[in-house]
């Protein structure tokens, strides 16, 4: 099985940045965790703080992979490129987001990407991404 994480803006600061909001966790360290947890998955993880690299990741990714992760950052409220590719790719896609959007400012209530997405996972911080993991895992289990 092959999973793809895809990470947006300022994400390559978590365990630093905020961390009322974000946690104090790397994504280095849950990515070692994932792949201990997860042995049987293959991951690939990027990170871009530029909108065209994202979407060129989901478009290479969006038709040989099993699942793919996107916390699209910022982006999820302004990206209609995202959201576009997000319904032009096969491979399903779980919103992931560090903290709960409905509790932050208004403008973070709309996620434009979510709209295309399989489903959305926001406020429970980097466990958000295990939990996504376990869903395509478990999809995969329930199809074979």
């Amino acid at each position: 099985m092959k999973i793809a994480i895809i990470n947006g803006p300022n994400l390559n600061l978590t365990g630093k940045r905020e961390p009322e909001i974000y946690g104090t966790q790397s994504f280095d360290q849950l990515y070692q965790e994932l792949e201990l947890h997860f042995p049987k998955v293959n991951f690939s993880y990027f990170q871009s703080n530029v909108e065209g690299e994202l979407i060129d990741e989901l478009q290479q990714k969006g038709f040989s992979y099993d699942g793919i992760i996107l916390n699209a950052g910022a982006y999820t409220h302004t990206s209609i490129a995202l959201a576009d590719t997000i319904k032009a790719i096969k491979t399903p896609v779980i919103e992931v987001h560090l903290s709960n959007l409905l509790s932050r400012e208004s403008l973070r209530h709309l996620s434009l990407t979510g709209v295309y997405c399989a489903g959305t996972i926001m406020g429970l911080g980097m466990r958000g991404y295990v939990l996504a993991v376990t869903y395509f895992v478990q999809q995969q289990k329930n199809v074979s």
